[in-house]
C-alpha cells in the first residue's frame, strides 16, 4: 500500500514556476505507474501527467506540453512535476495518484486506473 503527500504548490504570478513533489511512502515505489491529476472549482478532475514505473514513458495532457515535465526518482520515492509558464487557467487543487503494475512502460490517463491518491496541494496563478 503506498501513502502519497504532494508538496510545493502556492501562489504566484502569471509567467512564473513551480515545482510539485509527491513523495511516497510504503513498499516497492518501483513498481507504481505515477500521475498528477488537478480539478479546479467548479470542474471534474482532469488529467495533467503520468509517467511509467520505470520513467521512461511520459505523457501530458495539450494543454501543459512544453511547459510541464514529469519526472521520477525510484531511488527516493518521489515523483515531481516542475511547471513553468504558468497561467490563470492552471489554477486548481493537484493531485498525485499510483497505479500498480507490472509493465515498465505502462502508462495511465484515467483517473480510474490509479489505487492510490495524496490530499492534493493548491496551485494559485494571479494574473
Amino acid at each position: 500500500q503506498a501513502q502519497l503527500i504532494e508538496s510545493g504548490g502556492g501562489l504566484v504570478q502569471a509567467g512564473g514556476s513551480l515545482r510539485l513533489s509527491c513523495a511516497a511512502s510504503g513498499r516497492s515505489f518501483s513498481a507504481y505507474a505515477m500521475g498528477w491529476f488537478r480539478q479546479a472549482p467548479g470542474k471534474e478532475r482532469e488529467f495533467v501527467a503520468c509517467i511509467s514505473r520505470s520513467g521512461g514513458v511520459t505523457a501530458y495532457t495539450d494543454s501543459v506540453k512544453g511547459r510541464f515535465t514529469i519526472a521520477k526518482d525510484n531511488d527516493k520515492n518521489t515523483v515531481n512535476l516542475q511547471m513553468i509558464s504558468l497561467n490563470p487557467e492552471d489554477t486548481a487543487l493537484y493531485y498525485c495518484a499510483a497505479a500498480g503494475t507490472h509493465s515498465a512502460s505502462i502508462i495511465y490517463r484515467t483517473p480510474a486506473s490509479y489505487t492510490y491518491w495524496g490530499q492534493g496541494t493548491q496551485v494559485t496563478v494571479a494574473s
